[in-house]
């Protein structure tokens, strides 16, 4: 049983109350000097040690904001954190977190406590211990002498020495001042942020976004021009990212770092914070977008018997995760709890919490992706077009699949060798003989607008690929191009669909229903539904049973998919694809999508 569930969230006593029960059973984890945390025992790239100080660092993102907004529940938890921090920064002590080095991993963890400089200096600082205060400094300050990677990392310094302004400290102001300068060059417009040159993705908005309207917070009066500029870059993209949620609360499944999971609701409560509000977003619709994705978040099973937070998404999954991501990582999440820092009365807990519905169609071209929802908001399609890394786990899964849906989520490769360990869901996959498949990998060129995305890609040598991605409320069709010098097999995958409920009794189980005949396959299931139909190209339908927790959202899915042999020269593939949130597809291909498949032939 999940005990978050029951939890209304929909005051600021329900969001304290969640705060306090997540961090709760972590209690028993505390090292005996209180300055770790041994959560679990799966590995990162970073020591044991080292992931242990970053589990205790991160419950910090919400007890910091629960001390600044006087929550007496707030107290004995921090009685325990303080004890660690006095340890964790003490060089004679057994639990000292350290010297550190170049991009270090516990750089990182050091972001939170500037903010808590900043924030609660009377608690985090001035309420140590003198030797524990000068140790603080000497162990935080280490960052200023070391490099780091030349993205949203640059904040934590940031903050570090925003931290040390705040409370007197000798700040590297030089240094404050020049990282200040860099992060300005990761800005491309429109509210957006990148972490990587062809990345866009969460870590605009809880990172760079985030971080920067903590800075406006806190600074706002030694460096106003700056502060007013995080500000309004945090209007501009608030609608844009609003696109993201759908009416049910959750937030699209895209990019990396997705173990974070309620993070994704992290920019709403720094918007609270710093007292940012858009056109068409008020307090109410804020707070609605924050408090509604929580609510859906604990409704998952993301939390082991004991209600600590696993690394997966949807439920615990290790398959997806980064090499960063430790036992005590998934707990960055608590950044969304910076709402807890302002009082009752503030205008975000007084207000009634309101529905947004953003366009049915939003083309954002920053972030490279065309977005649409359904006519009742219940589901969000982002459809990409040139998003792309190469440094992290199953990139091209997280960036790179034709359609990414808050529905269905999308799946990650075990291997390549067969269509059920390779787990294509919305992709064309090809293979050559005694081959592997091969999926997007890369681009050499794309195009967007309201109407279509386009791109060009080479999935292997010899093979050039032109794609036209075209929605129709809640179809979309997909043209290819295919030019090939050897012959070639081709699977087409609509949606990975739920094949039974994660977590359902054997009584009350439900299965899908599912169909594939020469013309097309259909997977039927009431948490969602999905067809694929063959307009040209193609030999027939089957429907792929996926290799188990392969998908982010559900452990076991069926991937309904388009075969079609491939003779040297060109082919002209294209197919519709459906989805829907119930157990109901329809029985026909509408006209208007057959007039523009039409267009395509």
């Amino acid at each position: 049983m999940n005990k978050y569930a029951n939890n209304p969230l929909k005051t600021r006593r329900d969001l304290v109350r969640l705060a306090v029960d997540l961090i709760a059973p972590l209690l028993p984890c505390l090292s005996e000097g209180k300055a770790r945390l041994h959560i679990g025992d799966t590995g990162a790239v970073y020591d044991e040690a080292i992931a242990g100080m970053e589990g205790f660092s991160r419950v910090l993102w919400a007890l910091v904001p629960m001390l600044a907004g006087k929550c007496p529940e707030a107290e004995p938890l921090w009685a325990l954190w303080r004890e660690g921090i006095v340890n964790g920064v003490d060089p004679g002590h057994p639990e000292y977190w350290g010297d550190i080095g170049p991009f270090d991993q516990r750089m990182v963890e050091m972001a939170v406590m500037g903010m808590a400089l900043c924030m609660i200096p009377d608690r985090f600082y001035y309420g140590l211990p003198e030797d524990a205060r000068q140790n603080l400094y000497k162990w935080l300050n280490q960052i200023n002498h070391y490099d780091m990677p030349q993205n949203n990392w640059l904040f934590f310094r940031v903050l570090v020495n925003c931290g040390f302004l705040a409370v007197g400290l000798p700040a590297d102001e030089k240094r404050l001042a020049n990282d200040l300068d860099s992060l300005e060059t990761h800005y491309c417009g429109d509210g957006w942020y990148y972490d990587k040159p062809a990345q866009r993705d969460y870590y605009t908005l809880w990172a760079f976004h985030y971080y920067g309207l903590v800075y406006a917070r806190f600074m706002g009066k030694r460096d106003p021009e700056r502060a007013a500029r995080f500000i309004d870059r945090a209007r501009q993209i608030a609608p844009r990212f609003a696109a993201w949620f759908d009416g049910e609360g959750r937030a699209l499944p895209y990019g990396r770092s997705l173990t974070y999971r309620f993070a994704q609701g992290a920019f709403w409560s720094a918007c609270a914070l710093s007292g940012v509000t858009a056109d068409g977003l008020g307090w109410g619709a804020v707070k609605g977008l924050l408090l509604k994705n929580l609510r859906w978040w604990m409704k998952q099973p993301i939390f082991d018997r004991d209600g600590i937070l696993t690394i997966g998404y949807g439920y615990p999954n290790l398959i997806f995760a980064e090499g960063y991501n430790a036992p005590g990582s998934p707990y960055w999440a608590m950044k969304v709890f910076a709402v807890l820092a302002l009082p009752e009365d503030h205008h975000f807990w007084q207000a009634e919490e309101e529905a947004y519905a953003p366009p049915r169609v939003l083309l954002d071209e920053q972030a490279r992706l065309l977005l649409t929802r359904d006519a009742e908001n219940r589901s969000v399609i982002a459809y990409t077009a040139g998003n792309h890394a190469y440094e992290h786990a199953h990139e091209d899964e997280k960036y790179e699949k034709f359609a990414y849906s808050t529905r269905f989520a999308f799946s990650v490769a075990k291997e390549a060798g067969t269509l059920k360990k390779g787990a294509f869901d919305s992709m064309l996959a090809l293979k050559g003989e005694r081959g592997l498949w091969h999926a997007r990998s890369g681009f050499d060129r794309f195009e967007l607008s309201e109407a279509e995305v386009s791109f060009a890609w080479r999935p292997m040598d010899g093979v050039e690929i032109e794609t036209r991605l075209i929605p129709w409320e809640n179809w979309h069709l997909r043209c290819h191009t295919v030019r090939t010098d050897r012959p070639l097999e081709a699977a087409e995958g609509g949606f990975a669909v739920c094949r039974d409920f994660p977590g359902a009794r054997p009584c009350d189980r439900v299965r899908s229903a599912v169909f594939a005949d020469d013309a097309q396959a259909s997977v039927r299931c009431d948490k969602g539904s999905c067809a694929i139909f063959a307009l040209s190209g193609y030999d027939g339908g089957e429907v792929v049973e996926a290799e188990p927790n392969t998908s982010l959202m559900v452990p076991r899915t069926l991937i309904p998919t388009l075969r079609a042999k491939l003779l040297p020269g060109t082919t002209c593939l294209v197919c519709a694809v459906c989805a829907t949130e119930d157990g109901t597809l329809p029985e026909t291909i509408p006209q208007e999508v057959t007039r523009l498949a039409q267009q395509c032939l």
